[in-house]
């Protein structure tokens, strides 16, 4: 369940040292930003949220206060997509050293794949969570969610920044 290091070429055709970032780091990192927001999304959306969003449950919940829990998707959703594609995770990922990139070049996500990420997220909740823990298992660290984006978290340790 560790970080798991991989070799590949980077955008610019060089041999690249991966470092994927594993199951706890990326837990950790979505504690993180979900303690940040909680603040935000209780004040635009009051009404609880399920544990488990189902598409059921998540129809219920906006049902409550439609206006209200649509302005706090909208916010969810455009705090992840600005800090993914501009700094390449969000506050929560960054304070724990991770980068969410293109698993092919290697480069920022893309505002598509970025949004398509966060639909993966609903793949991930659907199947009970399966998505969420295929990290610990996968080679490349991937949840479902990054299989679908064709997203993949590094581990890029700050020392190795500074090079």
């Amino acid at each position: 369940m560790a970080a798991t290091l991989a070799s590949t070429k980077d955008r610019h055709g060089q041999a690249a040292d991966l470092l994927y970032a594993g199951f706890w780091r990326r837990m950790a990192a979505d504690l993180v930003d979900n303690i940040m927001l909680l603040p935000i999304l209780s004040a635009l959306a009051p009404t609880r949220w399920p544990a488990h969003p189902t598409l059921v449950a998540l129809a219920q919940a906006m049902a409550a206060d439609p206006f209200r829990q649509f302005l706090g998707l909208i916010f969810s959703v455009a705090y992840s997509v600005v800090f993914w594609v501009k700094f390449l995770g969000t506050p929560g990922k960054l304070l724990l050293s991770c980068h969410l990139v293109d698993a092919h070049t290697l480069g920022p996500l893309s505002v598509g794949q970025s949004l398509l990420r966060n639909l993966g997220y609903l793949v991930s909740y659907a199947t009970l969570g399966l998505g969420f823990l295929w990290i610990a298992w996968d080679p490349r660290k991937q949840g479902f969610h990054d299989k679908i984006a064709g997203s993949v978290v590094l581990h890029v340790p700050r020392r190795a920044r500074r090079g």
